[in-house]
């Protein structure tokens, strides 16, 4: 979603505060803005786009100013233009916003009616002209900002500068992640630690209902009823982490490669290489007494728990309900106060996941988070926290995130398996040992498939429509290489179990439709050969991803057939991840999309 970043320095921070949104540019944006207090005067600079243009915008105006807000915009409410752009201005108050203000339409016809004039489209004008009618009304700017978040309902993150104080910059979190940033004679404020991390690697997160007065010497943080709080101050890991694209092209050419050692990092935090066993890492959930397990997550996240789904079941024979975030918290679903519950989220800060998580610990489950940030809200209200230890993912389209997830899920489904005695000791070293070798695996098909790849990308790349299929869980991956493709590259695409092709997908199946079957050599793949006979024979063009015994096995003509290594089954779904991942990235470069930040969409979805 969209970025902030404020600054109280102690010299010029406009260059300071582009400089930083770069480092947000991966939440996706459409336009941006920075604005600064100099002389008592508020002024601002605002372009349409990406952060170039903003750029160009200060060369040509510089924005002089030792304390400042800017703001990454993804719109929500209004056209993605130049006057929509956050900052805000309303009489004297700069106001940048991240999420939804839910009763915007009720304050705004009750400020119109009051004879006040809206400039702009957005919802998060009303904050503005909150703020500006309390001051006019006598209110301090601490009371004004209390009165306003008393007023507002919604998510929101907030910053706000007040023209008449030229020494700090108010903020305020409901939902979307906020962090303060400790310096040394400065301070700074940010959406997360990689914005900052510049700066200071000293961070507090704020949590819901928090506001805070930020000075150049320090802050003070307020609950939602005016009283003072304190957040634990901690050093942020992302500092530790160079974010650029080394030589490759894009951001997820990067993180695709990437995958081998992530998957290393991740696998060493829940495995004994040596004694070929799972960890205890469970922490807060007893795999061995849980009756059941519920997983919840979007997009991406939700597909890897799907596959999590099929593991959970076959290795620990353990049931489990599993649905999107945005349908879970809805479904008014049975919980057994006595079973656990997963949540899955690259940033630990997704809307629709946070809900369902606080949905089932209502219901006296036990939380498990399978997050990237630790440090994150989902982590923060979990009872067990598994980090899937990927590093910072920039590109919109997940890769190396879904695969560490996918990575931590086979190792807890494996150790729940164990001590639940559903597995054996010597079949969870087998298992163990065949995690052990992903890494290698990996690296070796990266190395491998890119010719292959690139040539029938630029084949898909002419394409409308492209149908996927998978059994077991080459099923979730195939709803996962369609998304790919959907995200990047624009092309409609669908993900199906194969069994259920001669159920309706069957009448799209011509001679121009590409099929792009997954079918490791398992105990699914006779009857995915045979969903695959019944596209070849109404002319479907058939790619098929399988491997180096089902390639010898196919007696069918394909458009392709891209071979993989013979893996077990267990480690499968992140290598046959690789080349629907670098099918949808090479496809989206031949068709000059934008990769690493494609139309419409964001990283880190923290409104509903």
């Amino acid at each position: 979603m969209c970025g902030i970043v404020g600054i109280v320095g102690n010299g010029p921070v406009a260059e300071r505060l582009v400089d930083a949104l770069k480092r947000l540019e991966y939440r996706g944006y459409d336009s941006a803005g920075v604005a600064t207090l100099v002389d008592g005067r508020l002024d601002r600079r605002r372009a349409e786009g990406k952060l170039v243009n903003l750029e160009k915008r200060l060369a040509a105006e510089p924005l002089a100013g030792n304390i400042g807000i800017a703001h990454t915009r993804w719109a929500t409410h209004g056209a993605p233009t130049e006057g929509n752009a956050h900052p805000h201005f309303v009489d004297g108050v700069a106001v940048v916003h991240n999420g939804i203000i839910e009763n915007f339409s009720e304050i705004r016809d009750e400020l119109t009616a009051e004879g006040r004039t809206f400039t702009t489209e957005t919802d998060t004008e009303v904050v503005a002209q909150l703020l500006a009618k309390y001051r006019r009304e006598g209110l301090g700017r601490r009371e004004a900002m209390h009165a306003m978040l008393r007023r507002v309902t919604g998510a929101y993150a907030l910053a706000v500068l007040f023209e008449d104080d030229p020494s700090t910059i108010m903020a305020a979190r409901s939902g979307p992640p906020l962090a303060i940033g400790y310096g040394k004679g400065e301070m700074f404020l940010g959406s997360d630690a990689i914005a900052l991390a510049p700066f200071t690697s000293e961070i507090a997160y704020l949590v819901d209902g928090d506001w805070a007065v930020i000075g150049r010497d320090g802050a003070f943080v307020f609950d939602i009823d005016g009283n003072r709080v304190d957040r634990p101050r901690q050093i942020s890991s992302a500092s530790a982490y160079l974010i650029d694209k080394g030589n490759h092209r894009h951001f997820m050419e990067k993180e695709i490669h990437e995958q081998p050692e992530a998957i290393s990092h991740a696998l060493g935090h829940y495995v004994d290489f040596l004694a070929h066993r799972v960890k205890p890492v469970a922490g807060g959930i007893d795999f061995a007494a849980v009756p059941s397990l519920a997983i919840s997550a979007c997009g991406t996240a939700y597909l890897a728990g799907l596959v999590g789904k099929y593991w959970f079941e076959r290795y620990a024979r353990l049931p489990v309900e599993i649905d999107v975030a945005s349908e879970f918290r809805y479904r008014e679903i049975p919980l057994n106060p006595a079973s656990a519950a997963l949540f899955i989220s690259q940033s630990g800060e997704t809307a629709d996941t946070l809900a369902s998580l606080r949905y089932c610990k209502e219901h006296g489950l036990k939380i498990g988070a399978v997050v990237n940030a630790r440090e994150s809200t989902i982590a923060r209200e979990s009872d067990a926290v598994f980090p899937i230890l990927a590093g910072p993912e920039i590109g919109v389209a997940s890769t190396k995130a879904f695969t560490c997830q996918l990575a931590v899920l086979a190792a807890l489904s494996i150790g729940a398996g164990r001590a639940r005695g559903t597995l054996t000791e010597a079949e969870e070293k087998h298992l163990v040992r065949h995690l052990a070798e992903m890494p290698r695996v990996m690296a070796g098909v990266l190395n491998t498939i890119q010719p292959a790849i690139e040539q029938l990308s630029r084949e898909l790349s002419k394409c409308k429509d492209v149908l996927y299929l998978g059994r077991g869980t080459s099923y979730p991956l195939a709803m996962e290489g369609a998304l790919k493709l959907k995200e990047i590259s624009y092309i409609h695409a669908e993900g199906y179990a194969a069994g259920e092709l001669k159920h309706g997908p069957i009448a799209l199946i011509d001679e121009n439709m590409p099929v792009i079957v997954i079918a490791p050599h398992d105990r699914f793949y006779e009857k995915t050969v045979s969903n695959m006979q019944e596209v070849a024979a109404r002319g479907g063009r058939i790619i098929l991803i399988t491997d180096e015994k089902g390639a010898a096995a196919s007696k069918l003509s394909t458009m392709a057939t891209i071979v993989l290594p013979n893996v077990d089954e267990i480690i499968a779904p992140m290598i046959y991840s690789l080349p629907i991942q670098l099918l949808a990235y090479h496809t989206a470069v031949f068709m000059g999309t934008d990769v690493d930040q494609p139309r419409n969409l964001a990283k880190s979805v923290t409104v509903e």
